[in-house]
């Protein structure tokens, strides 16, 4: 290979209860979200322990990365490094640096475009990179997954199942995702990205019927617009039109992290319960081994196609106003 590692970039997550403020202080820092939001959420850590799952979720993504990429030949170190939490990117590519590495593949775990799922990451590097020096490592980014068949199939097998354990109650079909500002949204292909997973996931699953794409843990202030609808609001509204029952697939993400254990399995799964509709929840990805072995073809990929490969515009996905 032409690459000396790969490097797994993630959001980042508290590993203890007083870690939560900090990490929360990082994530909307320039923000201006009202400090009782920030309460809010650091309720939903502090009720899982304090600790982000994430944390766990990267670990053992980086194992199975290892273990794929060794039984296929390649002899290629895998690092981790976060934007929010240790261990921060910038440590993670000093540890490199001083390993030897000189260019190195990155793995960005956002599957859809958005500042903050792609262009950040970007940014991490550059700022990474600087405070680095001479000689920091130069890192690739690998190619888009969100329409790959590794990325999709574990999750359409997940909606058949989850389909047929409501069998007779015709459920509701949601696919979930992380809201973002509209002013996010309009400069990036993340809603369009979202409907074309959406739709090939709905087909490889072979399920009948209908679905939907609606969004779910908004932090902005109030007044900023964001993607809607809210999932709880949709469940509502289709409780009220007479649906018995709803399967969710947050299709937004790879791991089952804070997002999808709080907002999916405890609130929207707590107002399923009260409205009396049966209520499924399709795993993620996590490291489904169809995922992780779709991973090492990217890097193949990647690998083949040299310094020629391009994956993002300069000017992709800009910041949102934050007016």
């Amino acid at each position: 290979m032409n690459y000396d590692a790969l490097i797994l970039m993630s959001f980042g997550g508290p590993n203890a209860h007083e870690d939560v403020m900090p990490f929360l202080e990082n994530v909307t820092r320039g923000r201006r979200i009202p400090h009782e939001r920030l309460l809010e959420v650091a309720e939903h850590y502090h009720h899982f322990g304090g600790k982000s799952p994430i944390n766990e979720q990267n670990l053992a993504l980086v194992a199975a990365l290892r273990a794929e990429l060794e039984r296929r030949g390649h002899s290629l170190p895998v690092y981790w490094g976060n934007r929010n939490w240790h261990p921060y990117l910038t440590d993670t590519l000093r540890e490199m640096q001083q390993a030897g590495v000189k260019k190195s593949l990155a793995f960005f775990t956002s599957a859809f475009s958005s500042y903050s799922g792609c262009r950040q990451y970007h940014e991490d590097i550059q700022k990474a990179r600087a405070e680095l020096g001479e000689g920091a490592p130069t890192l690739h980014k690998l190619g888009r997954f969100f329409s790959r068949p590794g990325f999709l199939q574990p999750m359409a097998d997940g909606l058949a199942r989850a389909v047929a354990e409501l069998a007779g109650q015709e459920p509701a079909v949601l696919f979930t995702a992380h809201s973002i500002p509209n002013s996010m949204a309009s400069n990036c292909a993340y809603e369009e990205q979202l409907q074309q997973a959406c739709r090939l996931c709905h087909q490889l699953s072979g399920v009948e019927g209908g679905w939907e794409l609606v969004y779910q843990s908004r932090s902005g202030p109030p007044q900023q617009p964001w993607l809607e609808p809210d999932v709880c609001d949709r469940m509502r509204q289709l409780h009220e039109a007479g649906t018995r029952a709803v399967v969710l697939i947050p299709i937004g993400f790879i791991s089952d992290h804070m997002e999808v254990l709080f907002d999916l399995d405890t609130e929207a799964a707590q107002l399923a319960e009260e409205l009396g509709m049966g209520f499924r929840r399709v795993a993620t990805v996590g490291v489904d081994p169809r995922f992780v072995s779709m991973i090492v073809d990217l890097v193949e990929e990647r690998c083949e196609a040299g310094d020629s490969f391009v994956t993002c515009a300069p000017d992709c996905c800009p910041a949102p106003s934050r007016g």
